[in-house]
């Protein structure tokens, strides 16, 4: 329906108008998100446990250390460019075809590096295991095909997930069939790993179909070194703090491969399996509602606050609503799903559910240090995470192997999220409004 009428009213009618039309784009993003994630939840976490189940905890804690290892160096592939791409997008729309070509560009490069060094790290830490050497071959494969997720961003500037949504999605399933195929057929642990891969390369395609049924064309992209220049300074910091994050989001399957071998890394990963079901829901909601935080800054300071401190609320009240009930319900969720062999990762589920609470957190205090440009202000945030993670880990991990593990996960995304904020003077009213978040969370 032609709207040009708007602009024929009154300005305070003409922002209620926008301000509805926005708030109604940023549900239905919402809705699709949620439901990629609901789909995800469900058939993911149902091939995920037959997973399990027939690998056992020793093939499937090593499917999930090769995994962890070669996502430590997908912050280095993407160059923590995604928040600064979809700032640019949603300023400089016109400029789409140099960003999106010039982003892909360095990402390609940067996923190729990453993989060298990969294959080369592993090397040194596991000598002479072959079938670790393959199987982080193949996971690494990842760091090469993400570089397309830059047309993921461009869905993202425009509050339109959908596309994304079917693209992954369809790829999503087609991996979860296959593995279930695999199952059936009693396939190798390669095999399985051979499927996980088979999801980002389905997935990376499937965005460039999307992609083109919009009416555009990934032809048109142009790599321009001026815009690789802005693009690279901007990441910089945000480089660097996505590695660090990557450090404290998986360096506890690492670690604990490394100390208390791949049988124990299995029953800690059934555990993560079921806590971080749940991480899909403030992802989706700040991914949807990051656009309009970066605009509502121009709203007056008070505007821009009063919108976060509704967030963090929010956030919190649903970090609550899973952890509750979770902490009581743990150990028979783990063995209702995994069975008895996993029966060890109850209790460390009941810990890591709380540790999503402050990652609900935690994603919006990032969020709102992209929208105000302060990376490196969330570098040392997360740095502070990961170096606590890193120290917990290695004090807790030999005594007491994954419970260790899964209190340095709590305690470091409490520190991330809440308690560095207490130590970094510019950080002192995000503490607050966390805070008060945190002690009266809100629905609304």
């Amino acid at each position: 329906m032609n709207s040009s009428w708007i602009r024929f009213l009154p300005d305070n009618l003409k922002s209620r108008i926008d301000g509805r039309r926005n708030l109604q784009k940023i549900i239905s993003n919402t809705g699709w998100l949620f439901a990629d994630k609901i789909i995800r939840m469900g058939a993911g976490l149902l091939v995920g446990v037959w997973v399990a189940r027939y690998l056992g905890p020793d093939r499937f804690g090593l499917l999930n250390y090769s995994g962890a290892y070669a996502s430590l160096f997908t912050a280095l592939a993407l160059l923590g460019l995604e928040s600064v791409v979809v700032r640019e997008l949603v300023k400089n729309p016109e400029q789409r075809a140099e960003i999106l070509g010039t982003t892909c560009f360095l990402r390609f490069l940067a996923g190729i590096l990453s993989y060298v060094l990969a294959m080369a790290v592993i090397f040194i830490l596991r000598p002479g295991e072959t079938l670790t050497h393959i199987l982080v071959a193949i996971s690494g494969g990842a760091l090469l095909f993400q570089a397309l997720d830059v047309i993921d961003l461009l869905f993202q500037s425009e509050v339109r997930s959908m596309y994304v949504v079917w693209a992954k999605n369809g790829a999503f399933l087609v991996s979860a069939a296959v593995k279930a195929v695999l199952i059936l057929c009693g396939a190798s642990l390669v095999a399985f790993s051979l499927a996980n891969l088979l999801e980002i390369v389905l997935g990376s395609l499937g965005l460039i179909i999307v992609y083109h049924m919009k009416g555009l064309s990934v032809f048109m992209w142009k790599v321009r070194m001026t815009q690789a220049r802005v693009l690279l300074r901007e990441s910089l910091p945000l480089v660097i703090s996505g590695i660090v994050f990557m450090v404290y989001l998986r360096i506890d399957q690492v670690m604990l491969g490394q100390i208390a071998g791949d049988g124990e890394v299995g029953v800690y990963a059934a555990a993560v399996r079921v806590a971080e079901i749940w991480y899909f829901i403030p992802v989706a909601i700040v991914s949807s509602v990051f656009p309009d935080i970066v605009r509502s800054r121009d709203a007056g300071e008070d505007f821009f606050y009063g919108k976060l401190q509704r967030l963090y609320n929010l956030l919190a009240f649903l970090g609550y609503a899973v952890a509750l009930p979770m902490t009581f319900l743990s150990g028979w969720t783990v063995k209702l799903l995994f069975g008895a062999s996993y029966a060890a990762a109850g209790p460390m589920l009941a810990v890591l559910v709380w540790a999503g609470l402050f990652a609900n957190i935690g994603v919006a205090r990032n969020a709102y240090l992209l929208a105000v440009n302060k990376p490196r202000l969330l570098l040392y945030a997360v740095l502070t995470g990961a170096v606590s993670n890193v120290i917990l880990n290695l004090l807790l991990i030999p005594s007491y192997g994954g419970m260790g593990a899964a209190f340095a996960s709590c305690v470091s995304y409490w520190f991330a999220a809440h308690g560095s904020c207490f130590l970094c003077r510019p950080l002192f009213r995000t503490a607050g409004m966390i805070t008060r978040a945190a002690l009266a969370p809100k629905f609304w």
